[in-house]
């Protein structure tokens, strides 16, 4: 018998840890609420995580095992309390995780135990896909290449298991979250289900539909994935050569991508990837702090970026559209460094990953790898009317500007009758473009740089 201590692999299907487990024979399913991760999540994140584990135990006829605590202790001394001889991971390789892990490994060897990882929650995991000189590749393009050429397996196939209950060991209680969240279905049968569905009705305009967040045009199995509800090759299996279909494998690869930079650069999840922005001037004190605390609360007078954030908010979730323009408004708008927004991400997006959080905003902020070039400022009010050209997604989360018909809806300071209730613009958004060329231009060293907006 064996232990399967689950973390980002809420599934049964195509799950190559407990497959490994189950052929030691009876497997004890665990989870372990860690303090350090549960505290610094939010709502959402909390709600969606014990919904799922809620689902994933019924689906095991109620042979979860619970504990809290610090995993390091937990598990060995479960393993001890039930003599399991080895106890099944899927590999986890962000920094926490990945030194959690051996925290574990070290206790459960000197206790004459084996720590066994088996898979990942990556179709290629991280380390595997390098440069023939055998460095880690810091640039996309080249990087999607050599993990096509890679490859990976087919989904794999677990087979039944066989539930070991070992007598008077009993799981504590899942915690108690709110019910006032809103939550779309969750679990591995609801990931299966929105993923055919997308299949069916979404996939093959995904080339098109993807930067539109006033239609159906992504998957959103983002969540799914980031919990490890459907694995990624899982939906790799289901894709052809067709262009919308590279473009969806794409986003799979960027995922990849980014895992596999954190996984070789562990401080990237804090630091600047590209050391020299760490000298950029960004605003701090009572100011600054006001003016970050109206974009978390989508009321800094710019519709699209409103909308994202109220978004956010309300369901946990953001279109990367938005994300990549609410991005932009904090760190070159408001001047404030992108950590401060990556950590608010994290703790409100129910997909949260760190490795795709906080490289996307390492890629906004100009400090990334494939960075996009920090002269490129999003302008919130063009890509509102370029992607939400009938101010639907706007209207459905800026109640205020209801009444504004169409595109009018994204420059409601032309029509103040109309939006008496929504606020003003806390910024000039062409002034701080400005400003943060000024900025940019005291550490470039390319001076000869043209200034790009989009």
């Amino acid at each position: 018998m064996s232990i399967w201590w689950i973390r980002r692999d809420l599934r049964l299907q195509d799950n190559p840890a407990l497959g490994q487990a189950c052929a030691d024979g009876a497997v004890l399913p665990v989870f372990v609420f860690d303090t350090a991760l549960w505290d610094a999540a939010g709502p959402v994140r909390r709600a969606y995580l014990v919904n799922s584990l809620q689902l994933l135990n019924e689906s095991m006829a109620g042979h979860l095992i619970v504990r809290y605590g610090d995993p390091v202790h937990v598990i060995p001394e479960l393993a001890a309390e039930i003599s399991a001889p080895s106890v099944h991971i899927g590999a986890d390789y962000g920094p926490y995780g990945s030194m959690r892990d051996q925290q574990v490994e070290i206790a459960l060897t000197k206790a004459g135990r084996s720590l066994i990882r088996t898979g990942s929650p990556y179709a290629v995991a991280p380390g595997r896909v390098t440069k023939a000189d055998g460095t880690p590749y810091r640039v996309y393009t080249p990087f999607f290449k050599a993990w096509l050429a890679h490859g990976w397996r087919s989904p794999a196939d677990n087979g039944e298991p066989q539930w070991f209950a070992a007598p008077g060991l009993v799981s504590e209680p899942l915690p108690v979250v709110s019910r006032s969240v809103y939550l779309p279905p969750v679990g591995e049968s609801a990931a299966h289900q929105l993923w055919h569905e997308f299949q069916q009705s979404g996939l093959n305009g995904y080339d098109d539909g993807r930067n539109r967040p006033d239609i159906a045009g992504t998957s959103m199995l983002s969540a799914h994935l980031r919990w490890g509800e459907i694995h990624p090759r899982t939906v790799l299996a289901d894709l052809d050569e067709s262009p919308a279909h590279t473009v969806f494998r794409k986003e799979i690869a960027w995922r990849e991508f980014y895992a596999d930079v954190l996984h070789h650069t562990p401080t990237s999840a804090r630091t600047w990837l590209n050391p020299k922005f760490e000298q950029m001037e960004y605003e701090t004190g009572p100011d600054a702090d006001q003016q970050f605390e109206a974009w978390t609360q989508g009321r800094t007078g710019y519709p699209f970026v409103d909308a994202g954030m109220r978004q956010l908010l309300t369901e946990g979730w953001m279109h990367n559209r938005v994300r990549m323009v609410t991005a932009s408004f904090l760190v070159k708008d408001l001047h404030l460094p992108w950590q401060r927004g990556a950590w608010w991400f994290m703790k409100m997006l129910r997909d949260g990953d760190i490795a795709s959080n906080q490289h996307g905003w390492q890629w906004v902020a100009g400090s990334g790898t494939d960075a996009s070039p920090y002269f490129r400022i999003f302008n919130p009010v063009t890509q509102g009317l370029r992607f939400d050209p009938d101010g639907d997604y706007v209207r459905k989360y800026v109640p205020e500007l209801r009444a504004l018909p169409s595109k009018a809806v994204h420059e409601p300071w032309n029509h103040p009758l109309l939006a008496v209730e929504y606020p003003q613009r806390i910024v000039d958004h062409a002034h701080e473009r400005d400003e943060s060329l000024r900025r940019y231009a005291a550490i470039s060293e390319d001076k000869a740089a043209l200034p790009n907006a989009d």
